[in-house]
């Protein structure tokens, strides 16, 4: 087991003053984004690791804010001194992407073409346009090249699309728990988590700011119903079971059964921190993605141009994003005769096992980053 980091970490804002061009067509005419760095970049700048965030993640990867500060970053078993992404060795770097709601310019900034914020207004962006972005962000910090740009989920897409886009400015990628696009399936999760926001009385067309409030209960089903989906069958039930609250049924439509509970827990939780048109973003942004889309839905040519070695892993209990979508990449880099590590991790914690401390998952990926030079 990994110790809790106890590093203390202090995010900054970098501005971006000149316009941005997004793949829909629409023009930023700037914006900021929210970063925490680890470690410390060599003289070369060759040990630079980005990682990306899954849908409701943020910069914070890693340490804590403060002393007294409760939580650690979501990603602290993974990165920090001595654990598998090590900051001895490792200049990391953690970003709140384009349209969150964690200090990056997202739907609760300013547009400073109106004054107000940009609530609904704020433009659909997609995983490449995070990409762009967070090349800028290279740019800036005169990182040319990453030693490894890492991620799970929505993370390891925009990993992908860094190897595709970026080829002589990756090194390494890691594709975690992830997928070349989306199921049918888990698009239509997506829409439904959506739909329970945008029918929400108090979405207000998603100017809802505007009028003192926020699509509350909209936003806590959509996580209720994702986070079902982030988890296995036979973890929630050993976890849970048909546990009761009380000692017999209450025989009306409020908490009975202990998962009920932990899943209204988590919705009020997600709902007081998170916005809701960040969260209708990032879904899109998940659905949009399919590199090979623009290669005649052919995966292999979409990755020939990749250079990137390449870490895959699934898990055995992920069934919305199952080990099978891994398998296809790993197939197409290898018919594309590229460098490309695969490991399935047999595990009982579903999709957010990419988040736990798996031993088999934590000891691959400590040994894939410890070949890394620079």
């Amino acid at each position: 087991m990994s110790v809790t980091s106890t590093t203390i970490v202090t995010p900054q804002l970098i501005a971006f003053e000149k316009p941005f061009a997004l793949q829909n067509g629409h023009i930023l005419p700037r914006f900021d984004l929210m970063i925490e760095t680890y470690g410390t970049l060599n003289a070369s700048k060759s040990n630079a690791v980005l990682i990306c965030h899954a849908l409701s993640g943020t910069h914070h990867v890693a340490g804590r804010h403060h002393a007294d500060d409760k939580y650690a970053g979501w990603w602290d078993n993974m990165v920090g001194s001595g654990k598998p992404i090590d900051t001895d060795k490792f200049f990391v770097i953690g970003l709140n992407n384009l349209g969150g709601c964690a200090g990056s310019t997202g739907p609760l900034s300013q547009n400073p073409e109106t004054g107000a914020d940009y609530g609904a207004d704020f433009p659909v962006v997609t995983v490449r346009d995070w990409v762009n972005s967070q090349a800028m962000l290279a740019d800036y910090l005169g990182i040319t090249e990453w030693a490894a740009v890492v991620g799970g989920s929505l993370g390891g897409m925009q990993a992908l699309q860094w190897a595709i886009d970026f080829p002589r400015r990756v090194r390494h990628a890691l594709v975690i728990a992830s997928s070349p696009r989306l199921s049918t399936q888990n698009i239509a999760f997506n829409d439904v988590a959506r739909q329970a926001i945008l029918t929400d009385p108090d979405f207000h067309g998603g100017h809802y700011t505007r009028h003192n409030t926020k699509p509350r209960r909209g936003l806590r089903i959509a996580r209720m119903m994702g986070h079902i989906t982030y988890l296995a069958e036979n973890g929630l039930g050993k976890k849970f079971g048909r546990q009761l609250r009380g000692n017999e049924f209450n025989f009306n439509y409020d908490i009975d059964f202990e998962v009920e509970s932990y899943l209204r827990y988590q919705g009020d939780k997600f709902a007081d921190h998170f916005d809701a048109n960040t969260y209708l973003l990032m879904t899109k942004a998940l659905d949009y993605f399919d590199p090979a889309a623009e290669h005649n839905n052919q995966l292999t040519a979409a990755v020939s141009s990749a250079q990137a070695k390449f870490f895959v892993a699934s898990f055995s209990s992920d069934w919305r994003f199952a080990p099978s979508r891994s398998q296809e990449l790993v197939k197409a880099l290898i018919a594309e005769k590229k460098n490309v590590q695969y490991v399935e991790i047999e595990s009982h914690h579903g999709h957010d096992a990419f988040l736990m401390e798996d031993k088999p998952y934590i000891d691959a990926v400590r040994a894939f980053m410890l070949n890394i030079k620079v």
